[in-house]
């Protein structure tokens, strides 16, 4: 991505936070001019959530009959796939990106997808083909968001930072629950050295894509917020692909606070809101791939430390399966409209059939 492009961009980015405070919360619409969908409902409803998958050669052969039992569970209002459709060992190829998208066109429900740092920001790596990761990522807004203000599958109607150049990053609302999904990544959110090409030290180029996407996605979080505060909605769901609780980092941002140093901002925002919201927020990631299900800055937790960060005890993380645990998506349940609190959202894993 040429800097002139960062640059003019995060002009925009500077004009958008300017006018979120003023924008009221019925005036925000999809790109594509439409409103949100079903948010007046009051029915239950559930969705599933699936990330770090397919990997490898055995799991692409299976990721079809992967994508018809999501589609045979008729119940689901949506999907989310919260990134890393390939393993960190293979080639980043166009060819590759092609065949993921003609799989999530077979999807029968609408289908909300964020990037994982397999698929752009890992792509240097001398096995996934010594790409430059900024023109990945700009591939794989071109494959997979060249509708912005739409889902993929089946359409629905979402907000879209496409005017900020991040398609990527959208929000919805459904019976009361804000959504908001990010662009936020492994590898200390793409801060790493690109070593593949020779790197050693992050490039001027890498690190403004950083800021800028950053930025971005603390202005989607904070907006998310403050209409759900306006909307009186029952809870927010954040999704992203970063663990930024993975307890394997745990020892090493101890050891190093710059291993976390790509998510302290967003933290902090989360926080921020969180603490600021009357009702439960839950952090649906993927990255680790290990299913887990725990309140990461809950009083006493060694991230406080690890953040600097003030405790946020109504916050809930759900971490999917993926890679080899990939074996399963979580269902979760929305209560109707009459519920509230803890007893807002429910979720369980199900079995793959393969």
């Amino acid at each position: 991505m040429p800097s002139k492009t960062v640059k003019s961009t995060t002009a925009a980015l500077t004009l958008a936070l300017g006018l979120l405070a003023s924008q009221p919360a019925f005036a925000e619409t999809a790109v594509d001019g439409t409103r949100d969908s079903s948010s007046g409902s009051s029915q239950a409803f559930t969705f599933a959530a699936i990330g770090d998958i397919p990997y490898g050669a055995a799991e692409i052969a299976k990721f079809p009959s992967r994508v018809q039992d999501l589609n045979a569970d008729k119940d689901l209002k949506f999907v989310a796939h919260v990134g890393d459709f390939k393993n960190g060992s293979s080639v980043c190829s166009d060819e590759y990106f092609s065949y993921i998208r003609d799989q999530f066109d077979t999807f029968s429900h609408p289908l909300v997808y964020t990037p994982g740092d397999n698929e752009w920001v890992d792509c240097h790596r001398t096995n996934n083909g010594a790409y430059n990761p900024l023109e990945r990522l700009d591939k794989l807004r071109e494959v997979f968001f060249n509708e912005p203000g739409k889902t993929l599958g089946a359409t629905m109607p979402v907000k879209s930072q496409a005017n900020l150049g991040l398609p990527e990053d959208v929000r919805f609302t459904q019976n009361r629950v804000a959504f908001s999904v990010l662009n936020i990544q492994g590898s200390n959110n793409s801060l790493l050295p690109w070593t593949g090409l020779g790197k050693t030290t992050a490039t001027p180029e890498q690190l403004a894509e950083v800021e800028h996407r950053t930025d971005a996605v603390i202005a989607q979080i904070r907006q998310t917020f403050a209409d759900a505060r306006r909307s009186n909605d029952r809870a927010v769901v954040l999704m992203q692909q970063a663990d930024m609780f993975d307890p394997s980092l745990l020892e090493a941002a101890t050891a190093d606070p710059a291993a976390v140093s790509g998510f302290r901002a967003i933290v902090r925002a989360i926080v921020e809101e969180t603490n600021s919201f009357d009702a439960p927020v839950y952090l649906i990631n993927g990255d680790s791939h290990v299913f887990a299900e725990n309140q990461p800055l809950a009083a006493g937790s060694p991230w406080l430390d690890i953040y600097g960060s003030d405790a946020a005890d109504n916050l809930q993380r759900i971490t999917v399966d993926g890679a080899s645990n990939a074996v399963d998506y979580v269902r979760f349940t929305v209560a109707a409209n009459s519920a509230k609190g803890a007893d807002v959202l429910s979720w369980e894993k199900v079995a793959f059939s393969q």
